[in-house]
């Protein structure tokens, strides 16, 4: 039991005030985590109803509720604010009342972002039981993402002003000190916040940073002084402009010195921040390998090029299936998820489950099939000790010995376009292989509208492609990428492929390892952020360049 559980009665509904972080998925807290997974209803800012609902319960109910700055954004009253605020108050208050557990998702922390207090109060004076789970406050996580520590090992004072509602004794306060001051303004008011520390008594030479978007990969970041800000913004072209509305957080003081902040960034600094980059597979095909380029600052965008029915005759399929639980068979080797998938769906079909797998050996191409596999209640007997791959596969496969293996068959379900390697190979090794189409591969459907432009137009820095079909499927179903646009290719096969497509390839993976080409794509860009930095100048993702400006390059 949860010894920081809310105490209710059974029955009775409650709310928990969950701080969901500024941005960043990976900053929820556990207790959010357990929290979410547990709620009937799920309440949330708009802005975190992406980083919660994918821990809720399917089929919970959730809603996302607007929040006074946005309200503020279109009419400059106070009296949509509370409004706002007394809509979203009722309710969390009415499905609490119906006996519902009920979360109530802000940005940031519940107690120092937004006006999650109010929403307490009401539901105090209402005797609603109602419990509060902290989160990382934008005015602490965003800075340490910016590289800022807001405090040193002399202890400096640290303020945090909201430069919405701060008075003149505020401002007259911090200005007046030498306290480091964490302010949370929007892009077009952050200079008048800056004039207002000026005006208090703060030099004009203070360093400030100010950064938008914090903790996600849109993370952006300017340094300046106190008297500079209003400059440095118009220079980079950010103001004037429609997102003039976007929350900021400034630091002011000497933490905020560019020359630390060049050693200290270490979230902006990393090798593909910010890059769009297009993973030609489904999201459940892509899931590591999105994970992998995410932890490199990447944002990848699965588009899949491929849709898998099932195989024209299910007679095959059938006969093995039976075999399998009948005895038929010392092997079955699992070449992909899919294969799982297709093996998984017959099972169920015949009202077989994981059970039916003992006494047969059980092997995996790589560890994406075998962490399918586990979920599928299966632990597989032999994985690749070496490359991910059906040669990997064969490395490590025994050799038929009639002495140790009562049956010398093996049970191998796949694609209807898988290559021989494998069978070939298991035929070597001595075995009689069942090779039985499970799933056929079809070209998929086009992606939207907007994903084919980005694809043509350049809005997308990079592209990885995992193999030939990859490259012939995507340029069939979306049309050629740009010239600007990275390529990286999974070997020199998949690179003769798209070189014949009029593709320049960049990257090419030391490894046939999907896993391999996202780090050589990484490299890749650490390259260029290492060539751009010497060079004096500003560092910029593919995309930012014009066409006709890169220099061709293969690593």
């Amino acid at each position: 039991m949860n010894p920081n559980a809310p105490n209710h009665p059974p029955g009775h509904g409650h709310v928990t005030f969950l701080g969901a972080g500024p941005g960043d998925p990976g900053l929820l807290t556990l207790r959010a985590v357990e929290a979410l997974g547990a709620a009937d209803v799920l309440i949330a800012d708009p802005q975190v109803l992406d980083v919660v609902r994918t821990h809720v319960r399917p089929g919970v109910a959730a809603d996302a509720q607007g929040t006074p700055e946005q309200a503020r954004a279109d009419s400059p009253s106070s009296t949509a604010d509370v409004a706002l605020l007394r809509d979203t108050a009722n309710l969390v208050m009415g499905a609490a009342r119906s006996g519902k557990r009920v979360v109530r998702a802000v940005a940031g922390d519940p107690g120092l972002d937004g006006y999650a207090a109010d929403e307490m109060v009401a539901c105090a004076a209402e005797g609603i039981v109602f419990e509060v789970v902290p989160g990382v406050a934008a005015a602490v996580g965003v800075p340490a993402y910016a590289g800022v520590p807001l405090r040193d090992a002399q202890g400096t004072d640290v303020r945090f002003v909201d430069a919405r509602t701060a008075d003149d004794r505020c401002w007259s306060e911090v200005g007046s000190s030498d306290a480091t001051a964490v302010v949370s303004a929007t892009l077009e008011t952050v200079a008048a916040a800056a004039g207002e520390l000026v005006a208090a008594g703060r030099k004009p030479d203070t360093p400030l940073t100010v950064t938008v978007a914090g903790t996600t990969t849109r993370q952006r970041t300017w340094t300046a002084t106190l008297g500079t800000i209003a400059q440095v913004l118009k220079a980079a072209k950010v103001l004037p402009s429609p997102q003039g509305a976007q929350p900021v957080i400034a630091v002011v003081g000497e933490r905020s010195a560019a020359a630390q902040r060049e050693q200290l960034a270490w979230f902006e600094s990393k090798p593909l921040f910010g890059w769009h980059v297009l993973v030609p597979r489904t999201k459940e095909q892509a899931a590591s390998l999105s994970d992998q380029l995410r932890s490199y600052g990447a944002v990848p965008s699965e588009v899949p090029t491929i849709a898998v029915e099932p195989p024209r005759t299910p007679q095959q399929m059938e006969r093995a299936v039976k075999g399998l639980v009948t005895g038929r068979y010392e092997w079955i080797a699992f070449t992909s998820v899919n294969a799982v998938k297709a093996v998984r769906e017959k099972f169920e079909e015949y009202g077989l489950d994981a059970r039916a797998f003992a006494g047969i050996k059980v092997a995996a191409v790589g560890e994406q099939t075998a962490r399918s596999l586990i979920d599928f209640g299966v632990k597989p007997d032999l994985v690749p000790s070496g490359e991910q791959s059906a040669a990997g596969l064969l490395e490590d496969w025994p050799p038929y010995d009639p002495v140790f293996d009562p049956i010398d068959r093996v049970f191998l379900p796949r694609a209807d376009i898988a290559t021989e390697t494998l069978v070939a190979g298991l035929i070597e090794l001595g075995w009689e292989v069942d090779d039985v189409t499970a799933y056929r591969t079809v070209r998929a459907s086009p992606p939207p509208a907007e994903t084919r432009e980005a694809i043509k137009g350049g809005g997308f820095d990079a592209v990885l492609f995992t193999s030939s079909s990859t490259v012939r499927n995507l340029v069939g179903i979306a049309g050629k990428p740009h010239n600007v646009t990275v390529i990286a290719c999974i070997g020199p096969a998949t690179a003769k492929t798209a070189e014949e497509h009029g593709l320049r390839v960049d990257v090419l993976s030391p490894e046939p390892s999907v896993h391999k080409l996202a780090e050589a794509l990484a490299e890749f860009g650490a390259a260029r952020r290492r060539a751009a930095s010497q060079a004096g100048e500003p560092v910029t993702r593919p995309s930012e360049r014009r066409p006709g400006s890169r220099r061709r390059a293969r690593s």
